[in-house]
């Protein structure tokens, strides 16, 4: 059907046919020769599809799955994972938020769905596989408990700031930028980043190292959970190093942490002197109180 001063170059059976056969509004749009990627095409496409009562459950867009699959997935599921597993998805949090998302925006009953059940009786102890990529997000946490459990108060700057912790010693307030190396090059070194990306927009742009004016301490944890502690001063200028070379400023050991075992039987006891004055440490007492975030196997 048409009408006088329509423009279309599609009638209302084009749009039918071309709705079925097709899973987005991209699809439709493409199918009738028009431009897919138009905002305005495609809200134009939907009023007619409207006007016509057209049935677009099927359409998935950039989904895998369709809002006529959802409805009937959740129709017979008890928990989130039915649901999933259902769609033929895979599980992660992302995807979880966006099918639940969807769910809700649907109107779908998503109160009946309980928590997907555990896979291991509740009486056996927690097994769950490490995950070495997720060093870097895990670094600040075990560099603030390690200065906690030294005695120095920690505490999270304003955003954006180029460190990472304020961490109160003995001297005075220190600025802390964590780091960490999951695994060790191809020579068998851990060769760390220890530099910054300059503030622009080019995401190839090349890092460049702190201002030492700017930054204390570097706190860097290794994937084998060795800890150093150095202060900005020896490492100015630089964005990258290997951590053999600074053995000096190995302070301790989380390798139970990193790897569900004991810690290293050859991990140094205790820290360097120099990093144990330049925190204020000289009074600590490593036999009476464990140096190590993990020693043995066993938590401090």
């Amino acid at each position: 059907m048409t009408t006088w001063g329509d423009r279309r170059t599609w009638n209302d059976d084009d749009l039918r046919q071309a709705a079925a056969e097709n899973h987005s509004w991209r699809g439709v749009a493409r199918a009738l020769g028009l431009k897919g990627t138009s905002a305005g095409t495609v809200r134009s496409l939907k009023k007619h599809a409207e006007r016509l009562a057209l049935d677009t459950a099927h359409f998935t867009g950039q989904r895998q799955w369709s809002d006529r699959k959802l409805r009937e997935v959740m129709r017979d599921a008890t928990c989130w994972a039915d649901v999933i597993a259902g769609l033929g998805v895979s599980d992660g949090a992302e995807s979880r938020v966006r099918i639940k998302g969807h769910a809700v925006r649907l109107g779908l009953d998503c109160s009946k769905l309980r928590p997907s059940p555990s896979s291991q009786p509740t009486t056996e102890p927690l097994q769950l596989p490490l995950r070495p990529e997720m060093l870097r997000a895990a670094a600040p946490a075990l560099a603030m408990a390690w200065f906690t459990l030294h005695g120095c108060a920690v505490a999270l700057p304003m955003e954006p700031e180029v460190y990472d912790l304020l961490v109160t010693t003995t001297d005075g307030i220190q600025r802390v930028q964590v780091k960490s190396c999951a695994s060790r090059n191809g020579r068998g070194y851990w060769d760390v980043g220890i530099g910054r990306r300059p503030y622009v927009l080019d995401k190839t742009a090349g890092k460049m190292p702190y201002d030492p004016d700017t930054i204390d301490l570097f706190f860097i944890v290794l994937g084998d959970g060795s800890i150093y502690v150095i202060p900005s001063s020896v490492l100015a200028g630089r964005v990258s190093i290997s951590a053999q070379s600074y053995t000096p400023y190995r302070v301790g050991d989380a390798s139970s942490l990193l790897r569900g075992g004991a810690a290293d039987t050859d991990a140094p006891p205790r820290g360097s002197a120099y990093v144990r004055e330049f925190l204020g440490l000289r009074s600590f007492d490593p036999q009476a109180f464990a140096f190590d975030v993990y020693a043995g196997g066993e938590a401090v």
